[in-house]
């Protein structure tokens, strides 16, 4: 089987997730997700990942090897995008 491309994670996660805002960066073994969802309001940080790993379902453990993620709710997305970086 051969390696995901960042385009096709991004798809299986919106395919799984209602998601305001999702980027999926990544070498095809490694990715980097940036991933805002109303539905991860009044869950913790385990909790989201844990929704975002569901979405995936198998995937997550035949195809894709890495998956590092900051998961936001929309308002925790607008807060931080207000907030000038340093």
């Amino acid at each position: 089987m051969a390696d995901p491309t960042p385009n096709e994670v991004q798809q299986y996660i919106a395919n799984g997730l209602a998601c305001e805002t999702l980027q999926v960066e990544g070498d095809g073994r490694h990715f980097f997700a940036t991933i805002v969802s109303k539905e991860f309001e009044g869950l913790n940080r385990v909790r989201r990942h844990q929704r975002v790993y569901q979405a995936l379902g198998d995937r997550m453990r035949e195809q894709i090897h890495a998956l590092s993620m900051k998961t936001l709710t929309p308002a925790e997305f607008a807060a931080a995008a207000a907030t000038p970086a340093h």
